[in-house]
């Protein structure tokens, strides 16, 4: 019993992290509703994925480490609650921005702990 959990445990962060960088790249998708050229399409494109490129990093590296990927999610988690705070402090708040928070933020801060409940149980047992 003991051996199916931690391997639920080891390969449920790396599935989760995989799943988030693809739906984040997918949410750059929508910069070719903007009717932009070639090249203004391709720097947009860039720019929205430059998150998704960090996190795809912090994914390989954290395949062999996962203490890369706990911190590397968390902070990426508080990193997006920052950015939304920013908005709501210079906008005004507005009820669907909870929803961003469960969306986004929620499974970066999951990921983060579970790759570093797995590494704490890795180093237990060396």
């Amino acid at each position: 019993m003991a051996e199916k959990l931690n391997k639920y445990l080891h390969w449920t962060p790396r599935i989760l992290s995989i799943i988030f960088v693809v739906f984040l790249a997918l949410l750059s998708l929508d910069i070719f509703s903007l009717g932009l050229g070639f090249w203004e399409t391709f720097v947009g494109l860039f720019m929205h994925n430059i998150p998704t490129l960090i996190l795809a990093a912090v994914v390989i590296i954290s395949w062999k480490h996962e203490i890369v990927g706990g911190i590397g999610f968390i902070l990426a988690g508080i990193a997006y609650l920052v950015m939304l705070f920013m908005n709501v402090v210079t906008n005004k708040f507005e009820w669907y921005m909870i929803g961003w928070f469960l969306i986004v933020a929620g499974p970066m801060f999951l990921t983060g702990i579970l790759f570093l409940v797995n590494w704490y149980k890795k180093k237990g047992k060396e």
